[in-house]
């Protein structure tokens, strides 16, 4: 049964989340009022900074031609780059979790690549394994995969020590450390990797693309640069966006879906 309580603090919550969307919605509005009007009144050059205007009637003559094809491509370069940035790290971090010595070893390598500009590497990447979409997945997978070491092996770190301490004093295995502890300890930092990397993976693919491609909203943006089509560059930027924020949603379906599941256990 529900109590009073109960159903204030709901009705309250409900009310607040409204709230929330609807001031979000009005400033994106007003936003986007104001910047068409300024460009109207030639207070801002709409060649440079365009106009929503302008930008919708770009993106009607994009979604009339290759405008999905473009989208499908950036999509799938994200989804591989970082199901398998993801999925590397993940493993890499277990297996220096797993030796302390591999780890101290790797450490000053990692903290170096951690630095490194990403993006320095793409010729090298061309080379080394094509220019094609394999080479803008692979410049995905270099920009995630370190960080997703770092962030994982950092939580296995952290995890309770005196868990652990107790877990070898019942004469555990370290594999029973890891699958008992270790993960299920570290539920919330395997989702926090997830969403630190859709985003690190999407920057990856529009690096990639910048350098080589022949079809992708990165190679929208660059097109749209050379030929001083800026319309095109800020449809494509805003596509760029509400992909990235379908990606992150999609993400913290996977992160509520895992949270509810182990509620129920």
């Amino acid at each position: 049964m529900v109590t009073n309580e109960r159903k204030l603090y709901l009705q309250k919550r409900r009310k607040t989340k409204i709230l929330v969307a609807t001031t979000q919605i009005l400033i994106l509005i007003a936003f986007l009022g104001i910047w068409e009007w300024m460009a109207n009144k030639e207070i801002i050059d709409s060649f440079i900074t365009s106009q929503p205007s302008r930008i919708w009637q770009t993106l009607t003559n994009l979604g009339a031609n290759d405008l999905i094809k473009h989208i499908q491509v950036t999509a799938y370069e994200t989804i591989v780059g970082f199901l398998l940035g993801t999925t590397l790290g993940i493993v890499v971090a277990i297996i220096l979790w797993w030796s302390n010595f591999l780890a101290k070893v790797a450490d000053p390598y990692l903290v170096v690549l951690n630095s490194l500009p990403k993006v320095a590497l793409g010729p090298i990447i061309i080379i080394w394994v094509g220019s094609g979409t394999q080479a803008i997945i692979v410049m995905a997978i270099a920009i995630s995969l370190i960080v997703t070491i770092l962030e994982n092996l950092n939580g296995f770190l952290r995890t309770d020590e005196n868990l652990i301490k107790m877990a070898k004093t019942f004469k555990a295995t370290k594999l029973q450390i890891l699958t008992k502890i270790i993960l299920p300890a570290n539920i919330s930092t395997f989702i926090s990797s997830l969403k630190v990397n859709i985003g690190l993976s999407l920057v990856g693919v529009i690096s990639g693309e910048f350098l080589v491609s022949k079809a992708g909203l990165g190679y929208l943006i660059v097109y749209g640069g050379q030929v001083f089509k800026l319309d095109l560059v800020m449809t494509s930027v805003l596509i760029l966006g509400i992909l990235a924020g379908i990606m992150y949603g999609v993400v913290v379906l996977i992160e509520k879906f895992i949270l509810n599941s182990k509620k129920f256990k």
